[in-house]
C-alpha cells in the first residue's frame, strides 16, 4: 500500500541554490530503502522537506493520503507524530536522563501545559521501558544522557522516535559519527524495526556498502536530481560513478 508519494519536489535555498531539483518516488509501506549520494548531494533536505522540518520550494508530499505542503501548524504537528526522525548527532537534551529523553518523543500528542510540566501516563512509561529493553538500554534508563557513548545516545535516539508509533522512520545519516561496530549494532535494530513492527524507513547513509547490505532499494541523489532509483543487488559500479561522481574511487565496495 502506498504511504508516501513525491511529485516535482524542489527546494531552492536563498543565494540561488538548488538542493532538490524536480524530484519524483513513491515509497510503499514496509519498505526499508536508503538515499544515497555525495555530500551536498541534497539528501538531508529531502528528509527535512518530507516531514516540513523545511519548506519546499514547489512539488507535491502527499504521506499517508494527506498533502503535507497544505498543513497549518497544527495540523502538521499531528502529522509529525506519525514520523519519526533520528539524526546524526543525535539531538538528546544531555542533561536528562534516557528515560526522559525517550518521553519526549510524546510530546506532539501533548497540551502545551502537559508538555511544560513534563506529565506522562503510566502506559506511556511502560512503553518507553518496553522500547529501552528491545534496544539493549535497560540498565542506562536513569542515567544522564552525557554519560552514554555515540552508540548508546543514537539507540536513545531510535527509542524516542519508537515511542511516538510512527508509520514512517526517517534517519538522516544515524551511522555518520559511529566507529564500525556501533555502526552496525544501529543498522541491525533499524532493520529489525523495519521487519518485526512495520514501519517503513527511509536512510540517508554515506556507505554504500552499508546500504547494499541493508535496503533492498536505493535511491541515488546527484546535485539534487535522483539518478538512481532501483534494487540494491542492481547498483553497478558505473550507477555508483554516476551518483557520486569523482568521489566513487574512495568509497570501498564490499
Amino acid at each position: 500500500m502506498r504511504l508516501l508519494d513525491i511529485k516535482r519536489l524542489s527546494k531552492e535555498y536563498k543565494g540561488g541554490t538548488h538542493a532538490l531539483c524536480n524530484v519524483n518516488f513513491s515509497v510503499n509501506e514496509g519498505e526499508f530503502i536508503s538515499v544515497i549520494g555525495p555530500s551536498g548531494a541534497g539528501k538531508s533536505t529531502l528528509l527535512r522537506c518530507i516531514n516540513r522540518m523545511i519548506d519546499a520550494t514547489d512539488g507535491e508530499i502527499t504521506f499517508d493520503g494527506v498533502s503535507v505542503l497544505n498543513l497549518k501548524k497544527k495540523e502538521l504537528r499531528r502529522l509529525r507524530t506519525r514520523i519519526g526522525m533520528i539524526f546524526q548527532h543525535y539531538n538528546l537534551v544531555n542533561r536528562l536522563s534516557v528515560i526522559e529523553n525517550v518521553l519526549h518523543g510524546r510530546l506532539g500528542y501533548k497540551t502545551t501545559l502537559e508538555g511544560i510540566i513534563g506529565r506522562h501516563d503510566e502506559e506511556e512509561k511502560e512503553q518507553a521501558f518496553a522500547i529501552l529493553d528491545k534496544l539493549g538500554l535497560r540498565n542506562e534508563t536513569y542515567k544522564r544522557c552525557d554519560q552514554l557513548s555515540g552508540g548508546q545516545k543514537q539507540r536513545v535516539g531510535i527509542a524516542r522516535a519508537l515511542i511516538q508509533n510512527p508509520k514512517l522512520v526517517l534517519c538522516d545519516e544515524p551511522i555518520a559519527s559511529l566507529d564500525p561496530n556501533a555502526s552496525k549494532i544501529i543498522m541491525d535494530h533499524l532493520k529489525a524495526i523495519n521487519k518485526d513492527m512495520g514501519i517503513t524507513c527511509i536512510l540517508n547513509l554515506h556507505q554504500v556498502d552499508v546500504a547494499i547490505k541493508y535496503s533492498e532499494r536505493i535511491i541515488g541523489i546527484n546535485s539534487g536530481k535522483t539518478v538512481y532509483d532501483g534494487p540494491a543487488n542492481e547498483l553497478t559500479m558505473e550507477k555508483i560513478h554516476e551518483i557520486y561522481g569523482s568521489e566513487a574511487g574512495e568509497l570501498i565496495i564490499e
